[in-house]
């Protein structure tokens, strides 16, 4: 964990604690139902167009002003309330994963921003503060916000902060820096049997790389991830592969590393077009992903709060607790803004994030109750920050 005072960090009044606890109570039904439908009608990134629909709706009934479509992402919005000089971002992640449906839990990160935002809207004038709910789409690759962190959003922010489900509770993120990379070959087709020679097989040129790329794993730090698949690999069998596709991963433990290791992982994708004699192509999907850098202030207060209302935290060494490696652009935010992104768990091992059976722990009982105590959690935790000064 980062090291934090030694001082016990301030606490809001007795008072504002319990009516944030009464507000996050009272909106329970209104918090589960966003979560439920959202799960039930997963939309995948810079698809969301339910998903920010219904969540900003949602906010534009608790009363805060909310502008759809901002940073020209038509997923994107923004709801505001207050007027208060420390100014606060909660991030609502909605976008689920390609075939498997929010396996990550997307549908409680956004109910519980809006929870928090919630509760918070009920004090923000007392308190000092501006509260702003971010819909932030793309989350799962395509970096949406990167974009809305270069065209202005979270200007003026002086803390944003999300929480994210996951087996277990972990309060300390320690996510990968990554990249996503398309990478395409260019062959030429030729009848297999026939006219081989005339050939140039791209499918052949991932086949060099992905060999490369799994003997170059023995020289990688060890935390280093290089992962990935094929997406279109030929036509058919008995025509030589003029066109391959893939997506793939390099991830490291910071921006530096990650430069360093992804040079090394595009020279194997090189390998494979000059054996084969194919063209190559590699785009990034989008800007790389930052580590995370935690503020050691939120951390305490977080954890405090937390552990207020029942949550435990996994132990460092437990296997479910790694899924606090995953990358995130939130990463990004958090080089720029003071930022907060704890996991809650969900209650689901052997469930993992990512598989479907995480996806169906995300609407269970025990993930509506994690939901609500991830928003009173980060609602205290703002509360507290201002009781800070």
């Amino acid at each position: 964990m980062t090291a934090a005072s030694t001082h016990e960090p301030a606490r809001a009044s007795t008072r504002v604690r319990a009516l944030l606890a009464d507000t996050v109570a009272a909106a329970t039904d209104r918090l589960v139902s966003l979560s439920h439908r959202l799960h039930a009608d997963p939309e995948t990134a810079w698809e969301e167009e339910k998903a920010a629909r219904w969540t900003a709706s949602l906010l534009d009934d608790l009363g805060y002003a909310v502008t759809p479509g901002i940073c020209e992402l038509p997923t994107a919005f923004s709801a505001r309330i207050g007027s208060g000089p420390l100014h606060v971002a909660l991030c609502a992640e909605y976008d689920a994963l390609p075939g498997l449906g929010h396996a990550c839990g997307h549908n409680i990160i956004a109910a519980s921003a809006v929870g928090a935002a919630a509760a918070l809207a009920r004090v923000a004038d007392d308190l000092g503060l501006t509260v702003t709910v971010l819909g932030t789409p793309a989350e799962e690759g395509g970096g949406g916000k990167i974009l809305m962190l270069e065209r202005g959003a979270f200007d003026g922010v002086d803390v944003a902060m999300m929480v994210h489900p996951g087996p277990v509770d972990v309060a300390e993120a320690e996510p990968f820096a990554v990249a996503h990379l398309g990478v395409q070959y260019s062959g030429r087709a030729a009848h297999a049997a026939a006219y081989p020679e005339q050939g140039r097989n791209a499918a052949d040129a991932f086949t060099v790389a992905q060999v490369g790329i799994g003997l170059l794993r023995q020289q990688l730090p060890a935390d280093t991830r290089v992962h990935g698949l094929v997406t279109r690999g030929g036509e058919a069998p008995n025509a030589i592969p003029e066109r391959t596709e893939g997506r793939w991963y390099v991830r490291a433990s910071n921006l530096e590393e990650l430069e360093r290791v992804q040079a090394r992982v595009e020279a194997c994708f090189r390998a494979g077009a000059l054996a084969s004699g194919c063209a190559l192509e590699i785009e990034p999907e989008s800007r790389p992903y930052s580590e995370f850098r935690n503020d050691a202030e939120l951390l305490a207060l977080y954890r405090r709060n937390a552990l207020g209302l029942g949550r435990r935290f996994a132990a460092p060494d437990d296997p479910a607790a790694r899924m606090n490696r995953a990358s995130t652009d939130m990463g990004n935010v958090s080089r720029a803004v003071r930022a907060l992104h704890p996991y809650i768990g969900v209650d689901s091992l052997p469930a993992l994030n990512h598989q479907r059976e995480f996806a169906a722990a995300c609407v269970t009982p025990a993930a509506d109750a994690a939901l609500l105590d991830g928003a009173l959690a980060l609602a205290l935790t703002a509360a507290d920050l201002t009781a800070a000064g």
